[in-house]
């Protein structure tokens, strides 16, 4: 009896078992608790096909939904000492640091990227706001310079998308220091004349807000995202009122004048051709494939002279 319950049920059992599907095949959406088929998701730009939420994406899922063809060249950025303060917490900040490195699979809290939007040269810079909620560090200082000298250089625009919990607390004041250093980048641009246009995404809040992430030419946000300061909780807290339904998200800052349009994730790389190419001075983008160059007709060969005659 032994023999049969503890080999021979258990392997019919694993013979004719059903094969277990893998977890990365569905996802349930924050905002209505569908289930979402992967490859539907990813087509979408990660926007629930059910309610319209924005979930959050990587840099290089968002560039490849940017760029033509999703082609685009990683611009290095300098990489800034490392614990310049020895800060420690519950854990020490290098060890921080390596655990999002392998969660996120990037360097850092920003990307920075150059190449062709709609067959327009642009360079754009993202946050990542799983690798320690996109803090703005030293590094993310040095990003954004980088890509404002890749600008300037290369005499093209520069497009920014916010995500970002605030400054990161493990460097104290020399990610504040990231604030002007910031504004002198974008000023660069206004300098030499090109254009920067922010995307602020769910969420921008803390230094970012009040640096880089509201000094651009256009501002655009993603739908429902949070953009303030201080978050909702606190001002609550600190003027012992109740805030406005929807206080702080993009919709009601739209409202208010804080930004010029609100625009869907699966518009939005449309909408950025528009608007790069308006300020740029060049003509409207051409919707779809050009068409092939029509073959012009082979010249006839000119007749010889008579002293050429045989």
């Amino acid at each position: 009896m032994n023999w049969i319950t503890n080999y021979v049920r258990p392997r019919i059992n694993s013979i004719f078992s059903r094969r277990e599907i893998p977890e990365n095949l569905w996802t349930k959406c924050d905002g209505c608790g569908t289930m979402l088929f992967h490859r539907e998701l990813s087509t979408n730009l990660y926007v629930c096909t059910n309610c319209g939420h924005h979930m959050n994406i990587t840099p290089r899922e968002r560039f490849e939904g940017l760029f033509d063809g999703g082609t685009f060249a990683e611009i290095e950025v300098p990489v800034p000492k490392a614990d310049p303060l020895h800060f420690r917490d519950q854990k020490k900040y290098p060890d921080r640091m390596k655990a999002a490195q392998k969660a996120s699979g990037e360097k850092e809290a920003m990307l920075v990227g150059v190449g062709e939007m709609g067959r327009t040269p642009i360079v754009a810079a993202a946050q990542d706001f799983s690798f320690m909620a996109g803090s703005m560090g030293m590094y993310v200082g040095n990003a954004i310079i980088a890509a404002a000298q890749e600008a300037v250089k290369r005499k093209c625009p520069l497009i920014l998308f916010s995500a970002a919990g605030g400054a990161r607390m493990q460097e104290g004041i020399l990610s504040l220091m990231q604030m002007p250093r910031t504004t002198v980048a974008v000023q660069m641009l206004k300098e030499a004349g090109l254009p920067y246009i922010v995307v602020l995404t769910h969420p921008t809040t803390g230094g970012v807000t009040a640096s880089y992430a509201m000094l651009g030419d256009v501002h655009i946000a993603e739908p429902n995202a949070l953009i303030c300061f201080a978050g909702p909780r606190v001002i609550e807290q600190t003027i012992r009122e109740k805030l406005p339904e929807g206080f702080q998200r993009a919709e009601y800052l739209l409202d208010h004048g804080m930004l010029d349009r609100v625009i869907v994730r699966t518009k939005m790389r449309d909408e950025l051709i528009t608007i790069t190419r308006m300020l740029m001075g060049l003509s409207p983008a051409i919707k779809g494939e050009l068409p092939a160059p029509e073959a012009t007709p082979a010249l006839d060969a000119p007749d010889p002279e008579p002293n050429d005659k045989k």
